[in-house]
């Protein structure tokens, strides 16, 4: 059973905030609906990320039941939105094309997009009104590598890991609320900042 999120909640929730902000702040946003775990939606198996995923083809993040109340929670759901924010904005066409015309380079690729990611995540908390955090005490090892985004199914995404290391510099990077610190090596936040809302 599927919960939709809805924005206008009574009380304070960290993922419906984070929720709330990349819906103002950019369009074609997906909803948040909470499962109760990951796999059979969006054709995820067990080798998918088991706490939150994109899927384009829905348009909607999904995030297990079980991470929904994690205090690191309002960052995946964050990350899960760079990734919406990319494909909806034509940053994720961009790096295809580039990934198809670079296939020696795909591994730093698809790495700049995950920069690019965990800085519109780090944004769009600042947005939100959330603290600034540190993934270093949330998590012991990079909580993306393996497939979290992308078309049905889910279990064939694209897959790679940055480093924890990595992930905490762009998410900080972000939390100063500057989108156009957003540019990882050739990914410019010129799509970022067209896309933008003020």
């Amino acid at each position: 059973m599927a919960i939709l999120l809805w924005t206008g909640s009574l009380q304070a929730d960290p993922v419906a905030e984070v929720m709330t902000a990349a819906q103002a702040a950019f369009a074609r946003m997906p909803s948040v609906v909470s499962v109760a775990r990951i796999e059979g939606h969006c054709g995820a198996d067990a080798t998918v990320n088991s706490q939150v995923v994109y899927c384009t083809t829905s348009n909607e993040i999904l995030i297990a039941g079980a991470a929904y109340d994690l205090p690191q929670a309002p960052y995946l759901v964050a990350h899960a939105y760079g990734h919406a924010v990319q494909v909806q904005h034509g940053v994720a066409d961009f790096a295809l094309r580039e990934i198809r015309n670079r296939r020696s380079e795909e591994i730093m690729l698809r790495g700049l997009v995950e920069r690019q990611v965990d800085c519109i995540a780090g944004f769009l908390m600042a947005r939100a009104g959330l603290p600034e955090a540190a993934l270093t005490d949330w998590f012991d090892v990079d909580p993306f590598a393996g497939a979290h985004w992308g078309r049905n199914p889910l279990h064939a995404g694209p897959q790679v890991g940055i480093g924890l290391d990595a992930r905490a510099e762009w998410v900080a990077r972000g939390q100063t609320g500057d989108l156009s610190a957003c540019a990882p090596g050739e990914f410019t936040a010129g799509l970022l900042l067209e896309a933008v809302r003020p």
